[in-house]
């Protein structure tokens, strides 16, 4: 059945909007069908990004896992260019279990690592997202240990009430939750404490050139006093420099990950368990 989103031309606006909505319609329309047709192929993977100590940044403290699928040329296109257009379809729920399997995978045949897996709260209803959980801390209970789930802060605030119940659940698996992106949203210190995530990823947009922004310096000291106070790990994001990284491992940041440290790879030497900063 066709999602609502992407229904019959009649559902487009009329009137002098017209050419701008068909532009979009065509647009997702394409993005839904390319998205959809690599997932059809299995051809889509994850792309592994570190996250390093700041005090240390030769040790990993985990790796991001990123979703790449491949179009018809083999070209890598990162979940960035496509997720917008299908968070809110099956299809993406869709990514969010390969993704999560993938990682599943991964931590089974790699006991040594700790792997993050992004998932739209959306996907903690979808029954084949949990059954895909289930069935790979069966086969191997210890992953759930070295899993870390991470959510959104937009995802989390559009439904905040299913937010505790879902995390107190998988919680019991031994599994942990990342907020990521925390900063760029509204999520409200009432429901900062309510959730308990164990990790606070900050937006990368605070980090940026942070050694020369007294404005940012101020939101990071209190984003990193908040999350202190909840006693949660914090994760400086988008690092590019190393004027940052240094600015914000003296500020009490835990750990920091961005293209300094590596870019996203899908092809990893998992017998590789420490890095160099570039």
């Amino acid at each position: 059945m066709a999602d609502r989103k992407f229904g019959k031309m009649a559902d487009i606006p009329d009137g002098q909007d017209s050419a701008l909505s068909y532009a979009v319609f065509q647009r997702d329309r394409n993005v839904l069908e390319m998205v959809r047709n690599a997932l059809h192929h299995n051809e889509a993977a994850l792309a592994f990004q570190p996250v390093v100590e700041a005090g240390d940044p030769s040790r990993v403290a985990f790796y991001e896992g990123l979703m790449r699928i491949f179009d018809d040329t083999e070209r890598v296109i990162p979940a960035r260019d496509f997720m917008d257009h299908v968070e809110d379809t099956e299809v993406g729920r869709m990514i969010d279990c390969v993704a999560l399997e993938q990682g599943l995978h991964i931590l089974a045949d790699h006991p040594h690592i700790r792997l993050s897996v992004n998932m739209s709260l959306r996907s903690a209803g979808y029954p084949r997202w949990m059954e895909t959980l289930d069935r790979g801390l069966t086969r191997d209970p210890t992953v759930g240990e070295r899993l870390i789930l991470e959510i959104s802060e937009a995802s989390a605030m559009m439904v905040p009430e299913l937010v505790t119940p879902f995390m107190d659940h998988v919680r019991r698996k031994n599994v942990a939750f990342a907020l990521d992106d925390f900063g760029a949203g509204i999520t409200s210190l009432s429901y900062l404490r309510e959730f308990g995530f164990d990790i606070l990823k900050i937006n990368g947009d605070f980090c940026r050139a942070i050694h020369r922004d007294p404005d940012n310096q101020v939101l990071i000291a209190a984003l990193q006093m908040i999350a202190q106070h909840f006693d949660m790990l914090t994760v400086a994001c988008g690092i590019e420099t190393r004027d940052e990284a240094a600015w914000l491992s003296d500020h009490g940041i835990d750990c920091l990950q961005g293209h300094l440290f590596g870019v996203p790879r899908i092809n990893m030497n998992w017998r590789q368990d420490q890095i160099k900063a570039g």
